[in-house]
């Protein structure tokens, strides 16, 4: 029997990019193929094409670059030891949440961040105590980012359209940190309850009691965190199959045609007309408009009670 049966589709595709990067057809720092591209050339299932590039990836081979996609990595030369004595708990949650930013929240694991780092996995466990440790430092890191004005714009409605905006300009830079908040059950990460504290303090001037500012709060948060939530699988979409969103509506715009015809969806078929465009960033827009205009007349009705 040919030995090449024995071998997994997926570890002969690993093999051959290997030898491309090791005879320097793949120089340090070009990108690699997509998996889309692996499925084309090699004629293989997209999952098999994501687990050769895991294979390459997990090897310190490449690694991926925000902006760019997943290059060749430059060899490292420090030794193991030394990379482990410079380690901080800083340095893991970088590379966690670069990790999760490129890769997405279920490519995120203490062996991957270890493999990003050139370290050993159990050398993590020295600074970062559990996952769940780490996705809450991940989140106060990613919330120390933003920047609360030291003047607050005039109006609570201006306050709560900055704070909104903000949040959703995070939520976009990191997919993975919408879904990964909880709502019943917030973490305590102090940035993240210092933007509430803000956001709270926008009612000073109104007659809006305390719990009635809480509930403000969570009913923007819910909102903002509610559309960002499809930023996440989204970008899992797009790496999984190399389509963008446009390109796979595009792809099944016969089948819905087709579907709403067959169905008598008359309302639904205006929707499919090439000039709706349908967009995240133009869906949060008017849901905040519409949100922050029926707070409008609740707390004109509260204005002058004492809380």
């Amino acid at each position: 029997m040919d030995s090449d049966v024995l071998v997994p589709p997926y570890r002969r595709i690993a093999d051959a990019l290997r030898d491309r990067i090791a005879r320097g057809e793949l120089p340090i720092g070009d990108r690699v193929p997509s998996a889309r591209q692996i499925t084309r050339e090699w004629g293989v299932a997209i999952a098999t094409a994501t687990k050769a590039l895991a294979v390459l990836r997990d090897a310190g081979l490449t690694t991926a670059r925000p902006g760019v996609g997943t290059v060749v990595a430059e060899p490292t030369t420090a030794p193991l030891r030394r990379r482990e004595r410079d380690l901080d708990r800083d340095g893991i949650v970088r590379a966690a949440i670069r990790v999760a930013d490129t890769e997405g929240m279920s490519q995120l694991s203490m062996r991957r961040i270890a493999t990003e780092l050139g370290v050993a996995t159990m050398s993590l466990y020295r600074h970062v105590p559990s996952k769940d440790d780490l996705i809450l430092a991940m989140i106060d890191a990613v919330y120390g980012e933003a920047r609360l004005p030291a003047t607050r714009p005039p109006g609570w409605r201006a306050q709560l359209d900055f704070t909104a905006r903000l949040q959703w300009a995070m939520f976009r830079r990191h997919p993975w940190l919408a879904p990964t908040m909880s709502l019943t059950r917030p973490q305590m990460a102090p940035n993240a309850m210092r933007m509430t504290d803000w956001v709270v303090g926008a009612f000073d001037d109104t007659g809006l009691a305390p719990g009635e500012r809480i509930y403000v709060h969570v009913l923007l948060f819910s909102f903002v965190r509610g559309v960002a939530s499809a930023l996440e699988p989204e970008a899992e979409a797009i790496r999984e199959t190399g389509m963008t969103n446009d390109e796979w509506m595009d792809a099944q715009s016969d089948a819905f045609q087709a579907t709403t015809a067959a169905h008598a969806m008359t309302n639904f078929q205006q929707f499919i007309d090439p000039d709706f465009d349908f967009d995240l960033e133009q869906l949060f827009g008017f849901g905040l408009e519409r949100l922050l205009d029926g707070l409008e007349p609740y707390v004109r009705s509260r204005a002058g009670r004492s809380g």
